[in-house]
């Protein structure tokens, strides 16, 4: 049963969700504010986190940011519908996807299992691309050596892109093979994730070397 990390400041939309999320299956966490979660957050071993951006004191994005330092666990966030802001902002703080609101927990439901499924691997031996090594029986990236941290979301597009060298994905596949959006899914999920991905494995990201642009068409793993 995975447990989710649920914070909503409304009272009546926290109560709704975590009913629902109960229903489906899931143990919940719920916490009031960003600080409440932030606070709790050690004692609250949590599978994936959901976490609305309009929030009192700490915001949404903040909240984010910091549980971004403090590991990789899962974040989706909830969004005001059509509100681009809020999009943009959850993905530059590190966000994994988002819902927009009204809720539905079947389309809730649907990204939490995706989320989670992104740390599954391969069991295939380790790669090496010059100083990247890619682990994918134990899902450890390094590189010159370095233990690399990448969230599920990060590490499950570096997996999908680099499990074809060469090859060019566009952003509609990628949002399928990576978050199991369909064609309704947003691309800016993948520029956001390819952004973050590169500031962690590329030496310069001006003139990437592993995750590169095909401009017209999308993104591809190499030439290394």
């Amino acid at each position: 049963m995975a447990t989710v990390l649920l914070v909503e400041d409304d009272p009546a939309a926290r109560q709704g969700l975590e009913l629902a999320l109960r229903r489906l299956g899931y143990e919940v966490r719920p916490a009031e504010s960003g600080e409440a979660a932030l606070r709790d957050f050690p004692d609250a071993a949590a599978d994936v986190v959901v976490l609305d951006v309009m929030l009192p004191g700490l915001d949404g994005f903040e909240v984010c940011r910091q549980l971004r330092r403090r590991g990789d666990i899962p974040v989706i966030m909830l969004t005001a519908r059509g509100d681009d802001l809020d999009i943009v902002g959850g993905l530059e703080a590190g966000a994994d996807d988002y819902v927009v609101k009204p809720v539905e927990p079947r389309v809730l439901d649907a990204r939490i299992r995706a989320v989670i499924r992104r740390t599954a691997g391969a069991g295939s031996p380790a790669e090496t691309y010059g100083e990247l090594m890619i682990d994918r029986g134990s899902l450890i990236v390094r590189r010159d050596g370095q233990d690399v941290s990448l969230t599920p979301t990060e590490l499950r597009l570096l997996l999908v892109l680099s499990g074809s060298p060469r090859q060019v994905f566009s952003r509609v596949q990628l949002l399928d093979l990576v978050w199991e959006h369909d064609y309704l899914g947003d691309s800016r999920l993948v520029d956001a994730c390819v952004q973050r991905l590169r500031a962690k494995i590329e030496t310069d990201t001006s003139e990437p070397r592993y995750i590169q642009t095909v401009r017209g068409f999308g993104y591809r793993f190499g030439p290394v």
